[in-house]
């Protein structure tokens, strides 16, 4: 066992703890979804909600690279009708996560997210067919972001939906996710200090010793994410939203 900032840590969950931050810095940058294979790592070694105040400062580390890498491609428009409505949806997610059992949440959130990938595998397949870009749609998975964002930290499947009903190109598609995740993630950051107290200075000085896990598995991203087309890398997204589902309800 090792004593590191007040946490008495094995050597195997140290490894556990870099292969959860060079997954995160991955995901930020274009392989999206894998991230959730963290979150159950992190839970099972500091708990539930402990483990997402952990995670919370690792996965804005890792926006701050994507947007650096893919800040010039964002999609401003969708982005501003998104940010109002994920706002209010923190704030309840925030009051929801006091009283909600996390793993009920998860199972309800995988079965809905299950519902909508059939919708959006059917769109795949009838391209005349699309998600209305209106308003309404957008509040709607703001809000829902917002919700899981801060219950589970499972907004990434939320957003994944939504930005491929979009049709975004690929490039696209990860500059306004980036963008959008780096202002929901510092926007929760007090709730996590005041409310739920699950930011101190030593999860904190742990996050720093994740970091350079962080930048390796953002390398590894933006690497990857060359060399898959537009429309494989659609049918990526796809395929580990569907696994982070079928993790949700298993």
């Amino acid at each position: 066992m090792l004593t590191l900032f007040s946490y008495e840590l094995s050597y195997s969950t140290l490894f556990l703890l870099a292969v959860v931050a060079f997954f995160i810095g991955m995901a930020k940058t274009g392989v999206h979804g894998i991230s959730m294979f963290s979150i159950p790592l992190l839970a099972i070694i500091f708990g539930g909600k402990d483990s997402s105040g952990l995670m919370l400062p690792m996965l804005i580390i890792a926006d701050a690279f994507a947007v650096f890498y893919y800040h010039r491609s964002a999609n401003w428009s969708y982005l501003k009708k998104l940010f109002p409505a994920t706002a209010i949806g923190v704030v309840l997610g925030t009051v929801i996560g006091q009283y909600v059992d996390d793993s009920v949440f998860r199972q309800i959130m995988g079965l809905i997210i299950f519902a909508s990938l059939a919708l959006m595998i059917w769109q795949e397949k009838n391209t005349e067919f699309n998600v209305p870009d209106y308003l309404w749609f957008a509040v709607v998975m703001g809000l829902l972001g917002g919700v899981t964002s801060m219950v589970g930290n499972l907004a990434g499947v939320v957003m994944a939906l939504y930005l491929l009903s979009m049709r975004l190109p690929k490039d696209e598609y990860i500059g306004t996710a980036a963008w959008f995740f780096l202002v929901l993630n510092l926007f929760k950051v007090p709730f996590h200090i005041f409310a739920w107290q699950t930011i101190t200075l030593d999860s904190f000085k742990l996050n720093i010793v994740s970091l350079p896990f962080i930048a390796l598995g953002a390398y590894a991203g933006v690497f990857i994410v060359k060399k898959i087309p537009n429309k494989q890398y659609r049918w990526l997204v796809i395929a580990m939203t569907a696994i982070a589902a079928i993790m949700m309800v298993v």
